[in-house]
């Protein structure tokens, strides 16, 4: 809710593109979460706030049942932003009353994913109102203080990491999502990566030497994409009077060569890397070399497809559609980004998304 207090009532609503959902569906999809996965099964004497609630916030559980379709989060005018605030108020009143007694494990557990879930959309949100705000020709402030774009590296050079057997994934007592299990080995040949992340002034050399240009240096699905769509820059540069700009949160600023680039494609990453003559780090070479530098402010393109660690099983049920079947035409992204929130980052958090998306807060580390 503090994420959302610049907004205004018109804000909440939009759905600009379908990857993008509104601040109002946001709000009443985290509050179902807890409703429908806790409360309802686990909370004796439980009334559910509304019953077609339960269609309207569900976002991909097929095991819950019907539910509305992606595309349609931002035709919903009604229920009243006013509405789905009480919704929200109502599941947390009963979620204060039900954690001071949860008697079954499961439901502990069901409780720490619930709260990072919602820590998953707390990022979604500010990258969604980005966007929203980021394609409005006024290009609105969204709060002065957070612009999230405006970082430096603070180390430069290679780290060479030597051949050898490593292990990979989550160990741990604490929390971690299925997709960092099971903790397995992997064999890593000598490697080098580098410290520093790329600047606005690196992108900026790849773009005038004609790098959107030259299907060389691009993947075939990327060059098709990239036609496709006329992508000439990153998301939110903007050319004006010959000048270079960047929509950030506190509003268009110009653009500064020295900070560390975002809201890049994998396409865009890729084809950068090859324009350098160099690579993106696997996944794994990421995850091992992670403790030799700083990450943390920009969610990294790795060179791995999305697939399941040896041994990985999904849970039974609602639970277990949450990571697993989306194992398909993803790629890869490690670390977090400005606009993750605090203690959700760890080194073996898989991140995962299509290669052509660039709203996240998404950067790139190279590897040779």
């Amino acid at each position: 809710m503090d994420i959302c207090k610049p907004l205004k009532t018109e804000d909440y609503i939009p759905q600009p593109v379908v990857f993008a959902s509104p601040a109002k569906w946001q709000i009443a999809h985290t509050t179902w979460f807890f409703e429908e996965m806790i409360l309802k099964k686990y909370a004796k004497g439980y009334r559910e706030f509304h019953s077609d609630f339960s269609f309207l916030f569900n976002s991909y559980y097929q095991s819950v049942g019907d539910r509305t379709l992606r595309a349609e989060r931002g035709n919903m005018t009604r229920p009243l932003l006013e509405e789905v605030l009480n919704y929200r108020a109502y599941v947390d009143e009963h979620m204060h009353s039900f954690i001071q007694d949860i008697p079954l494990q499961e439901t502990i557990d069901l409780v720490e994913l619930g709260i990072q879930h919602e820590q998953q959309h707390q990022e979604l949100m500010l990258t969604d109102i980005k966007y929203l705000f980021g394609h409005n020709p006024l290009f609105p402030v969204y709060s002065p203080t957070k612009d999230l774009s405006n970082f430096r590296n603070k180390h430069s050079g290679w780290l060479t990491i030597p051949e050898g057997i490593y292990s990979i994934g989550y160990n741990g007592e604490a929390f971690c999502f299925d997709n960092e299990t099971a903790f397995h080995n992997v064999f890593l040949q000598t490697y080098k990566v580098s410290k520093s992340l790329v600047t606005n002034g690196e992108y900026l050399e790849f773009m005038e030497d004609g790098g959107y240009q030259s299907f060389q240096h691009w993947l075939d699905d990327g060059w098709s994409w990239l036609k496709t769509n006329n992508i000439e820059s990153p998301l939110y540069w903007h050319k004006i009077n010959g000048e270079w700009f960047q929509y950030t949160l506190a509003g268009l600023k110009p653009l500064k060569h020295d900070s560390i680039l975002t809201h890049i494609s994998f396409y865009e990453a890729n084809a950068f890397a090859a324009w350098k003559g160099l690579r993106l780090p696997t996944e794994f070479e990421w995850e091992i070399a992670s403790d030799q530098f700083e990450w943390g402010k920009r969610w990294e393109w790795t060179n791995s497809a999305y697939l399941p660690y040896p041994g990985f099983k999904a849970a039974p049920g609602a639970v277990g559609e949450y990571n697993g079947k989306f194992m398909i035409n993803q790629m890869v992204l490690r670390g977090g980004s400005a606009a993750t929130s605090e203690g959700h980052s760890r080194k073996t958090y898989r991140n995962f998304f299509h290669p052509h998306f660039q709203w996240q807060f998404s950067g790139i580390r190279l590897a040779k």
